[in-house]
């Protein structure tokens, strides 16, 4: 779709695949890359041939969080009373967080290796996790002496207020197992191959979602975390007649009782 420098993003079909792309570094985040991300699930938002995404990171990690060199190089303090510039390009990694995780697609990601930090973030601004039993999951950056900032309100949403203070404050890295336990990650693979069956699985029932239903639905689930539960009830109401309005529905229903499948509906997905 685009090139980068520092990711890649392609789509297939409607499956767009987007790659971390620094092996080398386990796929650390440097300001650069997140404006990348940013940008990519941007495009990936206004794409309306894409149906759902897959989020990996290539080298056998998933993002091992922010770069600790890119972070030592810091410009010089500005004057006193100046606006420190490094304020909005770490803020800036929270508005890609938020892109992600208000994606009207379905979003899997696949977490291999290290998924700390941002990494951590992006895992639980997916829709689905699967994780690969290599996954290692935590917020250790306050051992070192600084913090995750952006990842934080996203991580409490996905554990809850208990477990992440826990992880906060300690420290520890938790294994792809107790990470399937707390709903981190929602199919546990032992091996690569298994890891592939999974998400054929997963992109097969996506795919027979209809597109505009699936995305209403997902905005509904999102808006009962923060908002009035009256207020997402209006929503759903009128979101429910809008959807059944649309030929759309009327396919859906006559498919049901015919016991066929849809037009949107696909083939079984072939992973690669």
């Amino acid at each position: 779709m685009v090139d980068y420098a520092h990711i890649l993003l392609a789509r297939e079909g409607a499956i767009a695949r987007l790659t971390l792309n620094r092996p080398e570094r386990r796929n650390a985040l440097t300001h650069a890359m997140m404006l990348e991300l940013e940008d990519a699930f941007g495009r990936v938002r206004d794409d309306p041939a894409c149906r759902v995404l897959v989020l990996r990171g290539a080298g056998g990690h998933f993002c091992a969080g922010g770069d600790l060199d890119a972070m030592a190089d810091m410009p010089p303090k500005p004057a006193q009373g100046a606006r420190d510039p490094l304020v909005q390009a770490y803020r800036q990694f929270g508005d890609a967080l938020l892109a992600l995780d208000a994606l009207p697609q379905a979003t899997i990601a696949v977490v291999e290796g290290s998924a700390v930090g941002g990494g951590f973030g992006m895992a639980c601004c997916s829709d689905v996790v699967i994780l690969h039993e290599s996954a290692k999951f935590g917020l250790p950056e306050p051992k070192w002496g600084f913090i995750p900032s952006q990842v934080i309100p996203f991580v409490v949403r996905r554990l809850g207020e208990g477990v992440a203070r826990e992880l906060a404050v300690t420290g520890r890295v938790i294994a792809a197992a107790e990470a399937h336990r707390l709903g981190i990650g929602h199919h546990l693979c032992r091996t690569t191959a298994e890891l592939g069956t999974s998400l054929r699985g997963l992109l097969d029932d996506i795919l027979k979602m209809e597109p505009q239903a699936l995305a209403a639905a997902k905005r509904l689930v999102l808006a009962s975390v923060t908002e009035d539960d009256r207020a997402v009830l209006d929503d759903a109401a009128e979101s429910l007649v809008g959807l059944l309005r649309r030929p759309e529905a009327a396919e859906g229903i006559k498919a049901f009782k015919a016991k066929t499948a849809p037009g949107w509906a696909k083939g079984r997905v072939e992973e690669r």
